[in-house]
């Protein structure tokens, strides 16, 4: 599970390393393309269609997991590396309100609390003029706006994972995400395109192959341990991210982004208590 963490906060530094003259879209049909290139081999090792049963949901699930991936990719080339990951610690927020409104699953009084304690965390790491005057400056109000779009999109797309999990192998649910997320990015990539140059190659296989590691080896966590400690540590890709962001570009987070992350961690840890959410933070590097 930490290795998993790991592999996700370093797939977000090569992100935001390549992202610095990239487009965001190139950055996403790379990832795309190699996911899918990876989702396809396993597909052929298993022997099973790659085309599944339920193709509308499959359809909205890698479109909807197309809009979270590409949200995320802006909000970690635009925020510093900590504060982009731990905003997208919220998609469990989303994913609770979610399941509430469209698989009909309970959501008391507690339940609520928590979930706006995780959005209150957010505001803390932001710090918006309007409620902090000016104690502290201020993230930017775009990529925050857009990271705060790709956790409800993450979340919505996991909502539709746990729907398509009775009939469809997680192979199957991988492909179409990285097939539609090719034919999306595709021609948003060709706008402006910038040919990638040696080292950069490499950044660009190294965010799909860092994908698949982190995907593998959070779930030979699971399998191997019980959901509650896995997932637990799964929380230190927020320690890794900020490491990394501290080692290669030199970001030290302040406490506002502490504090947040705190709120935000005790609110998706109290969500998962209270049974309302499954594995919070598993699955927030593979959209």
């Amino acid at each position: 599970m930490a290795a998993g963490a790991f592999f996700f906060a370093l797939m977000s530094l090569m992100v935001k390393v390549v992202g610095t003259r990239l487009p965001t879209m190139e950055v996403v049909l790379a990832r795309s393309v190699v996911t899918l290139v990876l989702s396809l081999a396993l597909i052929r090792h298993l022997g099973v269609s790659p085309w599944g049963k339920r193709r509308r949901l499959l359809f909205t699930r890698g479109a909807l997991g197309f809009v979270a991936l590409s949200s995320f990719y802006y909000a970690v080339i635009h925020l510093p590396l900590a504060d982009a990951t731990v905003i997208q610690y919220t998609n469990p927020v989303f994913t609770a309100l979610l399941a509430a409104l469209f698989l009909s699953e309970r959501m008391g009084g507690r339940e609520v609390a928590f979930a706006l304690a995780g959005l209150g965390g957010v505001l803390v790491m932001a710090r918006p003029t309007l409620l902090f005057g000016g104690e502290a400056p201020a993230l930017p109000a775009l990529p925050v706006a857009v990271a705060m779009t790709g956790a409800l999109f993450s979340a919505a797309a996991y909502t539709t994972v746990r729907a398509l999990g009775r009939t469809e192998t997680p192979a199957v649910v991988v492909f179409w995400f990285s097939m539609v997320s090719v034919v999306a990015a595709f021609p948003l990539a060709l706008r402006g395109f910038v040919l990638p140059r040696g080292w950069e190659w490499g950044l660009l296989l190294g965010i799909g192959v860092a994908t698949q590691l982190g995907q593998l080896l959070l779930t030979m966590g699971l399998r191997e341990e019980r959901a509650g400690p896995a997932t637990a540590v799964a929380y230190l890709q927020i320690v890794f991210a900020a490491g990394l962001g501290f080692l290669f570009l030199a970001e030290v987070p302040d406490r506002w982004t502490g504090m947040g992350a705190v709120v935000i961690v005790l609110a998706t840890w109290g969500l998962y208590r209270r049974g309302v959410i499954p594995e919070p933070g598993v699955a927030s590097g593979g959209k």
